[in-house]
């Protein structure tokens, strides 16, 4: 269920990326990968949660990059409204 929803949904990827998009509170959903940098991903994991955007995560970076067709490891990914 998770990799066709990645797969197909319209998403942003990457922690700057992800960041701006919350920002413009245009995210439905964050997914922050549990091998990436705490110190690049935790203030992401802090606007999410003042801006209310549900965060998921995923085992490491690779499988996440996976699940978003890209042949690299993905810190974070957030799926658009």
């Amino acid at each position: 269920m998770l990799l066709d929803t990645l797969t197909t949904a319209k998403k942003m990827i990457g922690v700057k990326q992800v960041t701006k998009a919350v920002e413009k509170e245009l995210v439905n959903t964050v997914y922050i990968a549990q091998d990436a940098e705490q110190r690049l991903v935790e203030p992401l994991k802090i606007l999410c949660s003042q801006k209310n955007v549900p965060v998921e995560t995923m085992p490491t970076m690779v499988e996440l990059g996976k699940s978003c067709a890209i042949e690299v490891g993905a810190a974070a990914v957030a799926i658009l409204k």
